[in-house]
């Protein structure tokens, strides 16, 4: 299967980054245009993202995204991932660790991580979104999309949102169904005894103090399992600081990797 990809600027160092659920490649731009100098930002669109091909259900989906992940890294690169995107970045640092430099994961959507350490953080969040889990049971594809942008979105509200963005959301939920596996029962095995210990790159933790109180959890329980991880606090930044706060995210990431 064949992917799109892109790339931002044409400096030497090279950074891959990985979008998070209902975004495409083009939510890095306002990113790499903060972040200066002398990287080229490579990304690439998940299945059923952007203009890469639409995840017909058949296999896991994260070990798809993860492959198209593989194909990129080509070479030793600092890897960037955002929510889902940032569970694909810790799985190649986890199974590559020779071809990455460093890695930096913004707003991680860790549940198994949770789970493990803090059920009842988890429980919160299920109990918060049963209606999204109604929807989704229902078939009602534009409802679970409203229920979804509700936590994870950039806090606008979903009457306002552009109809071609509120469809091209309701279109793609079924991803989130998809990605389940991995990211809630921990299906491709990051909590296995060893999984985590080959990470020995610098690890930057980014979040924002308006996040789903699954984030903080998420990042808690990655830190004690990567010791050498910095962990950054946004203040004000919500879930999609990548894209509602690019100069922010840039400062701090582009401060990490100068230090790397």
């Amino acid at each position: 299967m064949t992917y799109h990809s892109r790339r931002y600027g044409s400096g030497p160092r090279q950074v891959l980054a990985i979008h998070c659920t209902l975004a495409h490649s083009g939510a890095w731009r306002g990113m790499a245009d903060a972040m200066g100098e002398g990287l080229t930002i490579n990304a690439y669109d998940m299945p059923s993202h952007g203009k890469s091909p639409d995840w017909n259900g058949e296999g896991d989906l994260h070990d798809l995204v993860t492959a198209w992940g593989h194909d990129m890294l080509s070479e030793p690169m600092d890897v960037i991932g955002h929510s889902f995107g940032a569970t694909v970045a810790l799985r190649l640092a986890a199974e590559a660790p020779e071809r990455v430099r460093s890695l930096t994961l913004i707003e991680p959507v860790a549940f198994a991580f949770v789970a493990t350490d803090d059920p009842g953080k988890v429980e919160e969040y299920r109990l918060r979104n049963l209606d999204f889990d109604a929807a989704m049971k229902a078939g009602e594809k534009m409802e679970a999309a409203r229920a979804f942008n509700r936590g994870w979105g950039n806090g606008t509200p979903w009457d306002e949102i552009p109809e071609q963005t509120r469809q091209y959301m309701a279109d793609r939920i079924h991803f989130v169904a998809g990605s389940s596996p991995a990211v809630q029962r921990d299906s491709i095995g990051l909590l296995e005894p060893g999984v985590l210990d080959v990470i020995k790159c610098p690890v930057l933790l980014m979040e924002g103090d308006g996040s789903d109180g699954t984030i903080p959890a998420a990042n808690t329980a990655i830190a004690r399992r990567v010791p050498q991880a910095q962990r950054v606090v946004l203040e004000g930044a919500g879930h999609m600081a990548p894209i509602t706060d690019p100069e922010r995210v840039a400062a701090e990431v582009r401060r990490f990797l100068d230090a790397v």
